[in-house]
This record gives C-alpha cells, structure tokens and sequence, in this order.
C-alpha cells in the first residue's frame, strides 16, 4: 500500500490549526460577553431630541441607593421625584413615560445618565415608577415621547 495510512499522525499545520480553532472557540464567550466597565463608558454627544419625538423599549427604576447623590447633571437625586436617566437625550428634557402594561403615564423630566450598555432605554426615579406601576415589575416596555 503506497502513502500514508489511517494510523498515522496528522501534519503538524493540521494540529496547530485545530489548536487555533480550539482557543478562539473557548475565547469567544468570554470576549463577546464582558461589558464594558461603566467608569471608562464614553456617553455620546447629548442631543435635544424635537417635541414629539418618540421611543419604545425597557425602563427599570432606581432609587434608594443613589438619594441624595450628585447625578450627571449636577443636582441631587431625589428617588420621589419625577425625574429619569436617559443614555444620550439633553438634560432638561420633559418626556411622558406610559408603561404598556398598566397604560399608566406622567412626565417625568431627563436629569441624568447611565450606561447603554445595559440594554435599557430609560431609567427612571422610584417617584416616576411609582406613579406608573413600575415598583413591582423593576422592568417593563415603555413608550416615550418627548413634550415641551
């Protein structure tokens, strides 16, 4: 029988690419799941989105843990007042916030930030979820729209 037989050893570029397949295939999760860490997150350029612009995704609220603190826009957090962080929309910004699944709304006005990355589209104070029957939830579809 002329050439190589069943039993014999691969080439060596054989195994040093089943060896890279090996690194990126276990590499992979770890790399694509990490996020970024929040004290290095760049925000983008704030924007002042038009009256009546509009917006539908996932709020969750906070509160206890950041009252009395300084936010992004420089005053205190209140976590009973009407008030929200949005990743990007100017502060100052006065938007309805309805939650879908009570059909319950109030306006509520952008005086801080958070990070993007957590797949949400507003956070927003106790104050603001309280009064549209986020508490219980923590998380729910919302619908935004910015009012003057």
């Amino acid at each position: 029988m002329t050439g190589a037989s069943l039993t014999s050893t691969p080439p060596r570029r054989v195994w040093i690419s089943a060896a890279l397949a090996l690194v990126v295939l276990l590499g992979a999760p770890w790399a694509c799941s990490r996020h970024p860490d929040p004290k290095k997150y760049k925000f983008p350029p704030p924007e002042a989105p038009a009256v009546g612009t509009t917006a539908e995704g996932i709020a969750s609220w906070y509160g206890p843990k950041y009252h009395g603190r300084q936010t992004a826009s420089g005053e205190r957090f209140d976590q009973d007042a009407l008030t929200a962080a949005h990743p990007y929309w100017s502060f100052g910004t006065r938007v309805k916030v309805t939650l879908l699944s009570t059909g319950k709304s109030t306006v509520c006005r952008i005086n801080d930030r958070f990070p993007a990355y957590k797949g949400r589209l507003i956070d927003v104070s106790r104050g603001t979820a309280k009064a549209i029957g986020l508490i219980g939830p923590g998380t729910g579809k919302v619908h935004l729209e910015v009012v003057p």
